[in-house]
């Protein structure tokens, strides 16, 4: 019998979990022969071959040898991981499997929704997905830049699209970080159809860049009738996109923040990166310069060491007193430290609530201006207070009858 293609896909060994491992032999005859090894045989043995021959039929092969070694994988992975194999044996297939959308998946986001903490997660790594949503970050990235292997950047796209489509992010903020343009393109199609919230723009540099993905966002969109809002976050991580920030957050309506990446613009400027961060203090001023001016939202970068939770505490109230808004975690212990440490303090939670109160009673009275003794208070101030209660509230800080408290 003549062997016509081979390929896998999927890790495989005693230490894998949540994961599979698929080896796909197409035959010129002998119709599907399946090999099922699987840790959970007993439960749901039946409903993986289901699974692993309907995709058969759907991608129009009779003939094959189907290896499946499954160590716990949910049915978004087992899938795209067999249609992985698949188009590494049928490179020209253009054909997409895809498992039903979960009403859990379909909440939209705002421009101005809290962003305190974003998780990293490796886009090739569905085993870090399932739970990640239970550690209540603001937001979750499915990445797909520099986390995944260069080999394993098509496994990822497959990937992080069923995770779209399946996964209960318990109300997170779906977010994907795609590769470095103009590469990154590419990955749009397998997140704009399936209700990602925000993507992420590593490496930005230019205006012309954003105007380069809103374009194709804004086909796919329209190709797949997408109505959710889909915002941008690019990451500045070099000395021209540092020069360039205010270009680059206010080259799209879309934009809702800017995020910084310091790991590379260290690299760019020749230096190490250290802990007291003196050697990016520049940037990390121009970028929370930029995002002000353009009205949207500063983000602090990643902090490195998973194990140093003061230090991380302390990278956080720096971060804040320059005025960012929200860091990125690379480990779910890091989340509770971040939105600790973003939380008001008890100064700034009184100072608010008299300058919402003296709003409200203002708008009360019909007047046009709004002063707390001497001081008149403009909107932004206004908007910053509301901001620091939402916080207060969103921490049980305050009560919702803040008002009435003494």
């Amino acid at each position: 019998m003549k062997q016509i293609k081979k390929s896998s896909a999927g890790p495989k060994g005693e230490s894998v979990r949540s994961d599979c491992y698929v080896e796909l032999e197409l035959k010129e005859s002998g119709g599907i022969k399946l090999y099922l090894q699987s840790k959970v045989e007993t439960m749901y043995g039946e409903s993986i071959r289901e699974l692993i021959l309907d995709m058969c039929k759907f991608f129009s092969f009779k003939n094959a040898k189907i290896t499946v070694e499954d160590y716990g994988a949910l049915p978004f992975t087992l899938a795209a991981r067999f249609e992985t194999a698949i188009r590494r044996a049928l490179p020209r297939t253009k054909k997409e499997y895809l498992l039903p959308f979960s009403k859990k998946s379909t909440y939209k986001t705002a421009k101005d929704r809290l962003r305190r903490s974003r998780l990293y997660l490796p886009g090739n790594e569905p085993k870090f997905f399932i739970n990640a949503g239970l550690h209540s970050p603001d937001g979750i990235i499915l990445d797909l830049e520099d986390s995944v292997a260069p080999s394993e950047k098509e496994a990822a796209q497959l990937i992080v699209r069923n995770a779209l489509r399946s996964v209960d992010f318990y109300g997170a903020e779906r977010m994907v970080r795609i590769n470095q343009l103009p590469k990154g393109l590419d990955d749009l199609k397998f997140i704009i159809p399936y209700n990602v919230n925000i993507i992420l723009i590593p490496k930005c540099e230019s205006a012309q860049q954003i105007h380069q993905l809103e374009k194709e966002v804004d086909r796919l969109k329209k190709l797949h009738k997408v109505k959710n809002e889909t915002y941008f976050m690019p990451i500045i991580e070099s000395a021209l996109g540092v020069i360039k920030a205010y270009e680059i957050g206010t080259a799209s309506k879309n934009n809702c923040a800017l995020a910084i990446g310091l790991e590379d613009y260290t690299a760019d400027i020749g230096t190490q990166r250290t802990n007291d961060g003196k050697e990016s203090l520049f940037a990390r001023q121009m970028l929370v310069n930029a995002a002000k001016a353009a009205c949207i939202q500063a983000i602090d970068t990643v902090f490195s060491d998973v194990a140093d939770m003061e230090g991380l505490r302390q990278s956080v109230l720096e971060a804040k007193s320059l005025g960012f808004e929200g860091k990125g975690c690379i480990h779910p212990r890091q989340i509770k430290v971040v939105h600790e440490a973003f939380a008001p303090s008890v100064e700034e939670i009184e100072k608010a609530k008299k300058i919402v109160i003296a709003f409200e009673e203002a708008e009360k009275k019909g007047l046009g201006v709004v002063s707390l003794g001497s001081k008149m208070i403009d909107p932004p101030v206004v908007k910053r207070a509301q901001n620091t209660i939402n916080l207060a509230l969103l921490n049980n800080q305050i009560s919702k009858d803040w008002r009435k408290d003494k």
